[in-house]
């Protein structure tokens, strides 16, 4: 592959990795994926698989040898990869910290010894925890709640100290509830959408949390993607912003919109807000990004693929309750 305008993706295989390499490789950059396969597949890369411009290293983000070899000839890097979800950082926090903590240290300073001219940080809008403020700007307190929020939160004080101290263009992008085709499925209990799009498949009930009035700050995955080339390429620096819609929906909507009729109840969580809701001010005025995939046409564009969640796990209450049973039991003791 050409090293012209390289780009590495760290997590490239990831939910929302594999759809800024399609955008990227359609723009006429080259792009290295790195990714250990642990949370991405490569089935995530079906559409560009063949792609001459696209390079894959299987290799972990802690492994500082893999890493900086990766990084050479590289113009600029999006570092995605990262542990996700509660219940598991609740259970292992290890794992967590040594992916999303020391594994940025190593991408920060891969970056530094490759010259590399911009790293954009997938960052958490889960570092907000219960926020005081609706819309929530990047100003408001943090208040991690779990592992996971922590690490991730962590991850970008290094990626922007890294910045600061040894000159390097850094942009951190604190994402709000990104759903969109691809959005992980297995393993553990995790977000709302790839729950539903599951249980809508089997013809099984949705279980919304608490009384589903709860409203979320849900963003397509190719806004996301757009979001992280606009910060790729502008000259903007040193900044911190928030990626959603700004128009936050309720979770009764969103099974509304999927046709979801049979619904049941499960008992709302310990350390979850009733709202998400991003304010966008700072994105859209320093890099012109907005949102532009409407909800309702986000929800169409996910039907259309539900055949994808065939091997998903279709949850049910009575899992549901055993998934969780950390979460009530360390965060409900944290209240």
């Amino acid at each position: 592959m050409s090293l012209q305008r390289l780009d590495v993706i760290t997590g490239g295989a990831g939910f929302i990795g594999s759809h800024l390499a399609e955008v990227l490789l359609a723009a006429g950059r080259s792009v290295r994926i790195v990714d250990n396969f642990a949370c991405g597949h490569r089935r995530n890369l079906a559409e560009v698989a063949e792609h001459p411009c696209l390079d894959i290293v299987e290799a972990d983000v802690r492994d500082a040898e893999a890493v900086n070899n990766a990084f050479r000839g590289a113009e600029r890097v999006f570092h995605l990869a990262a542990l996700a979800d509660i219940v598991p950082s609740i259970e292992k926090p290890e794992a967590y910290f040594r992916t999303n903590v020391d594994g940025t240290f190593t991408v920060m300073e891969a970056a530094r010894a490759a010259q590399v001219r911009k790293v954009v940080y997938a960052a958490s809008s889960s570092c907000y925890g219960i926020p005081a403020t609706y819309p929530t700007p990047e100003t408001a307190a943090i208040d991690t709640r779990y592992p996971y929020a922590l690490t991730k939160f962590l991850g970008e004080q290094i990626v922007m100290h890294w910045g600061a101290v040894y000159g390097i263009d850094v942009v951190a992008l604190r994402l709000f509830n990104v759903y969109g085709p691809r959005v992980r499925t297995a393993g553990t209990y995790g977000a709302v959408f790839g729950v539903f799009m599951a249980q809508l498949l089997a013809n099984k009930p949705l279980t919304i949390v608490g009384d589903g009035t709860q409203v979320r700050d849900f963003t397509f995955v190719t806004d996301v993607a757009q979001a992280f080339i606009a910060a790729g390429d502008s000259p903007v620096a040193g900044q911190i912003m928030n990626v959603g819609t700004g128009r936050p929906v309720s979770v009764n909507r969103l099974a509304e919109l999927l046709g979801g009729t049979n619904i049941v109840h499960v008992p709302k969580r310990p350390g979850e807000p009733d709202c998400t809701h991003a304010d966008i001010g700072r994105i859209t005025q320093q890099l012109g990004w907005a949102a532009t995939v409407p909800i309702e046409e986000g929800v169409r564009r996910m039907l259309e693929r539900i055949a994808d969640w065939r091997d998903a796990p279709v949850w049910t209450p009575a899992s549901i309750e055993t998934a969780t049973a950390n979460w009530f039991k360390f965060l409900g003791a944290a209240q």
